[in-house]
């Protein structure tokens, strides 16, 4: 929504410049005006993946927002109402639709669950047009094997674990965001976010080209 990716995306499509087989995505806050501008963005893509995020963990909760858990929530379901209400406004873009609590590395675990079943039932994927559900090590707190025991406890414990893509988004503050990754995935992760030779920081730091 800000105006220089706003209008990196406007040329992009404009241009004709995305191959067929590739779905650009776009990040955004789960604010209003921002999920407005983001759908302008996108306007004429053939497919796009409509990311939405907010943050959950204890300390942004109390100091950032003021807000307790359900608010919190409140404010996902919310989003994700906004961004399924505002779909059919762009008829000829095939969306799908991607969800991150923030900072789930520092989130307590049931916690991060609830939000995004929450999310869930108001999307209402399916098995063929599943969820993408992000979940960031915004800040690599702990050591790889830690990480990739959350992964596969929320992958476990998740309902209708077939209507969802479980994406990963690792940074590299303890410079083990590749083991982080390779770990998360054999505990039952599908899918991988990052940068090329980890230049970048929107879809998390990890280096795909080393992957």
């Amino acid at each position: 929504a800000s105006d220089t990716e706003y209008e990196f995306t406007r040329h992009l499509i404009d241009n004709d410049l995305i191959p067929d087989d590739v779905e650009i995505q776009v990040l955004v806050q789960a604010r209003e005006h921002l999920i407005r501008r983001t759908f302008e963005s996108i306007r004429g893509a053939k497919q796009a993946i409509i990311h939405l995020y907010n943050s959950t963990n204890p300390l942004q909760r109390r100091v950032t927002f003021g807000m307790d858990k359900e608010q919190i929530k409140s404010i996902a379901v919310k989003g994700t109402q906004l961004v399924k209400s505002l779909v059919p406004t762009v008829a000829d873009t095939h969306i799908r639709y991607e969800y991150s609590p923030e900072s789930f590395s520092d989130t307590e675990l049931e916690y991060s669950l609830e939000v995004c079943e929450a999310v869930m039932d108001v999307w209402d994927p399916t098995e063929k047009e599943p969820i993408i559900l992000n979940l960031p090590a915004t800040v690599e707190l702990a050591t790889p094997n830690i990480h990739a025991d959350q992964i596969e406890w929320f992958c476990r414990h998740i309902k209708n674990r077939d209507k969802a893509i479980i994406s990963l988004h690792t940074h590299n503050d303890r410079g083990t965001g590749t083991a982080a990754t390779e770990l998360a995935l054999m505990a039952g992760a599908d899918r991988i976010e990052g940068t090329l030779f980890g230049n970048g920081e929107r879809t998390g730091n990890l280096d795909i080209v080393t992957v």
